[in-house]
């Protein structure tokens, strides 16, 4: 008589399991308490806003700014009612160096210190090089790379004679990574990447930490209202867990980075998702 599991019918594959939902939204932990901080294009529903929301969360004291009034003014009113606190809204267009410097002027004059900056402002664009307008290649570079350099700049001119500070930079997986149409985005973020190496070595010395996320695909709705649901659902499909992130849980690398759990971190560019070259 052969062995029970040779004489049972074999068992037919798996089914394709859904892809896993996304884990509970967590519990502060105070990982930010006191601490003063800035996180640039925090309006609308992305990452930026997810930033501001967990930051205050944990205990910071925020800032946002926006170049869109009136969805900053929305965002600081929703984060009001959410935290109880109406944090600083500042306008700034990342793009000029004067509204730049107003807003770090506005955080300074309001709460006498910067403690965390969270560059979050970046501007994307499909088109192929060969078709591409030196007007779509400086204005993807200019917010991208440029804002980050000129806020990360006026950050450090406070954070330095502080003699401390963290600063999170919004890279991306397509800085390490190629797509087609996407040469000035990619461009862009790579430079971010890079610039978040040197500048962490520049400022270690005054106490003073510089990193970076490179979220993958972090679905919110204006992504979604711009991009076909096709495309989205062929992006989620290549991803570990087989969904998109949600903004949210980028923003919590963020509050790690920026917080005290991660004092020996610096110079570092942490995947948000399995697509570190």
């Amino acid at each position: 008589m052969p062995p029970p599991h040779l004489s049972e019918p074999p068992m037919p594959p798996p089914h394709p399991s859904e892809p896993p939902m996304p884990p509970p939204y967590p519990k502060a932990h105070g990982l930010l308490d006191g601490k003063v901080t800035l996180v640039t294009a925090a309006a609308g529903a992305g990452i930026g806003y997810a930033t501001a929301r967990r930051c205050a969360e944990e205990g910071a004291t925020i800032v946002v700014s926006d170049r869109h009034e009136r969805r900053l003014a929305a965002a600081a009113e929703s984060l009001a009612e959410l935290t109880g606190v109406k944090p600083l809204a500042v306008p700034c267009d990342v793009t000029s160096q004067a509204q730049v410097t107003a807003l770090f002027d506005a955080v300074m004059e309001t709460h006498g210190r910067l403690d965390v900056l969270v560059n979050n402002a970046g501007l994307g664009g499909t088109a192929p090089l060969a078709e591409m307008t030196d007007e779509q290649w400086h204005a993807v570079i200019d917010v991208t790379l440029n804002g980050t350099m000129r806020c990360t700049r006026a950050a450090l001119r406070h954070m330095i004679p502080q003699g401390r500070g963290a600063i999170v930079n919004n890279a991306s997986v397509i800085g390490w990574r190629a797509q087609r149409g996407q040469a000035h985005y990619a461009a862009a973020k790579a430079g971010v990447m890079a610039l978040t190496r040197c500048v962490a070595l520049e400022v270690a010395e005054h106490g003073i930490r510089v990193n970076a996320v490179a979220p993958s695909l972090a679905v919110h709705p204006f992504l979604a209202k711009v991009t076909s649901e096709e495309l989205l659902a062929e992006l989620a499909a290549k991803e570990a867990f087989g969904r998109s992130a949600e903004p949210w849980e980028v923003a919590n690398v963020i509050v790690f980075l920026a917080g005290d759990y991660s004092t020996y971190m610096t110079g570092e560019v942490v995947s948000v998702s399995s697509q570190h070259p």
